[in-house]
């Protein structure tokens, strides 16, 4: 277990490097050419890797149904609202907002899907989330 926490410890570090590298290069183009930008090099490096690597064409697409390719939809606008705020209310805020987001809808899939798990403790995590978010707001002083 400590193997994937740690995985998903350094994805999350991953994801907050990425809306700042994103951030910085929507202040020199925009938040929908960095997005753009963001997915062709990720493209090119995940063909470059999988053809080294071996696995590129190895499952069976057709069998997916039609919405399980929404994702790439999703992620372009993910990307580029990502970048876009990052420049207007900081990393830190930004990743706040994300992750509470990521947050109340994974609670609420997983009571829609019928995910094992205490209810009540995800629903306090989540309050503890949006807790820390409003104290972190409410200690800057606007001018």
């Amino acid at each position: 277990m400590i193997i994937f926490a740690s995985l998903a410890i350094f994805a999350g570090v991953l994801v907050s490097l990425s809306r700042q590298i994103n951030g910085r290069l929507a202040l020199s183009t925009s938040a929908m050419e960095s997005s753009f930008w963001n997915h062709l090099v990720g493209l090119v490096f995940i063909t470059v890797i999988a053809l080294i690597v071996g696995g590129l064409f190895a499952g069976e697409p057709q069998a997916a149904p039609w919405w399980a390719y929404l994702g790439g939809i999703v992620g372009v606008v993910f990307i580029a609202a990502g970048s876009w705020l990052i420049a207007r209310i900081g990393a830190a805020r930004t990743a706040l907002l994300i992750i509470a987001g990521q947050m109340v809808f994974g609670v609420l899939l997983d009571v829609a899907l019928g995910a094992p798990g205490n209810l009540w403790a995800r629903v306090l995590g989540v309050g503890l989330i949006l807790a820390g978010m409003w104290v972190a707001h409410s200690g800057k002083k606007t001018s």
